[in-house]
């Protein structure tokens, strides 16, 4: 028999496990366990996301497609109102719901008719195009094809300049520009409406433009030339810029200023598609009443 100092376990010091009862896990064995359960959401989240990420490119790519899209500004050609760097974001759909009204400050794309404002440097290298699209997709780079204006004449508008105060005017009615027109901060001078005369009508379907820092933008008075007499197609415009969202200490809106809701504004072209119908209705009645059949009278 060997001795305790030879390596023997007394008898009262052994554990006997019985059949019945199964031996109780160690503690650590629920640590394992817990931690392996935290071990699983970790890496179930990590799953997830970049199917998050995916989800919310694609949702923001829709919605710049078809609702609001930034757009960044790299000219000086509607200062004082937009500065070179401003974001600004683009209602698509507000002209499925109304016509572009004058004074509207629209985004369009007119590489196909216009030189670009701006020459932007073409990326050298796959991954800078694809930093590069990304980036014009959500207002945070240039883009050399879409160009932001002022419209100041719609379909059917006669706009000339300038009478005898050197001030525009749309048909025949002048403009009060001094609450949008570039001022030299440092001169405090104001542009001048248009150093150069013009006087063109508006046709179907177009749009005369101009910048509101006259003397440094390339609009509607620098393409008279070009197919459309210097106008741009209304098709070509992408939406309404309708407020800055960067940077932050320029946050601002850009309504329609009071000068271009004059009624007497309206032009005649506006009033001629109603006018033979109003014609042909008061004409038509007298006729109407001669033809009519009246009853015969009772004896």
């Amino acid at each position: 028999m060997r001795s305790e100092a030879e390596g023997a376990v007394p008898e009262e010091k052994q554990t006997v496990t019985s059949a019945e009862e199964p031996p109780a896990e160690p503690p650590a064995a629920e640590d394992d366990e817990s931690t392996g359960k935290k071990r699983k959401k970790k890496g179930s989240f990590a799953k997830e996301l970049p199917v998050l990420v995916g989800v919310a490119l694609v949702l923001a790519l829709l919605i710049k497609a078809f609702v609001i899209q930034a757009f960044y500004i790299p000219s000086g050609s509607m200062e004082n109102t937009l500065q070179i760097g401003d974001r600004v974001l683009v209602n698509k759909v507000v002209y499925h719901t109304r016509d572009i009204a004058r004074g509207d400050v629209v985004v369009f794309n007119g590489l196909d008719s216009w030189d670009p404002e701006v020459q932007v440097s073409k990326p050298s290298n796959p991954v800078s195009k694809v930093l590069r699209a990304i980036g014009s997709a959500f207002g945070v780079a240039p883009n050399e094809k879409d160009y932001i204006k002022r419209v100041v004449g719609v379909p059917g508008d006669h706009v000339k300049c300038c009478d005898a105060q050197g001030r525009v005017t749309v048909n025949g009615v002048p403009l009060d520009e001094q609450s949008y027109l570039f001022t030299d901060p440092s001169t405090h001078v104001q542009n001048k409406p248009s150093i150069d005369p013009f006087d063109a009508t508006v046709g179907p379907g177009q749009l005369w433009v101009m910048g509101d820092h006259r003397e440094a933008s390339s609009d509607s008075r620098w393409h008279r030339g070009d197919r459309g007499g210097g106008t741009i197609p209304t098709d070509h415009v992408i939406g309404r810029a309708f407020v800055i969202v960067w940077p932050l200490n320029r946050l601002d809106t850009l309504p329609i200023p009071k000068t271009f809701k004059q009624p007497a504004m309206k032009s005649a072209a506006a009033l001629t598609p109603a006018a033979p119908l109003t014609l042909g209705f008061l004409a038509a009645l007298p006729l109407t009443h001669l033809t009519r059949r009246r009853p015969p009278r009772r004896p």
